[in-house]
């Protein structure tokens, strides 16, 4: 049998310096922001983690019946690190990955560190 070439989706990483450290410590913000980004991407929530270190950083994750979105802040370095990673079998979603993290950039009013793209 053969089968049709399968490519699962895009898998973006990305580091941002942020000015506004405020952002970088208000986990409810970027929950918020981040259910929103799933309304608008018709995205499906399975779960959510969230995490509030010491020194007000955060590390979220949340689990997608498209796969994932995770971010780690380090208000201390005025960064952040986000992972954004949308699988689905019956279409492709890279213009949406990309469109996601554009919408946290601006969200965040981010300058791009690094960003990669790692089709899967």
């Amino acid at each position: 049998m053969d089968l049709p070439t399968y490519s699962p989706g895009l898998h973006k990483l990305v580091t941002l310096h942020v000015d506004e450290t405020q952002k970088l410590t208000n986990s409810g913000g970027f929950v918020a922001i981040t259910n929103s980004i799933l309304e608008t991407y018709n995205l499906e929530k399975v779960g959510v983690i969230v995490h509030d270190f010491d020194n007000d950083s955060f590390t979220i994750s949340f689990c997608l019946k498209e796969s994932h979105i995770c971010i780690h802040t380090w208000p201390e370095y005025n960064q952040l690190t986000l992972d954004v990673y949308l699988c689905n079998y019956q279409q492709d979603n890279s213009e949406k990955v990309r469109q996601v993290v554009a919408d946290y950039i601006a969200y965040f009013e981010g300058t791009i560190i690094k960003d990669f793209e790692i089709n899967r």
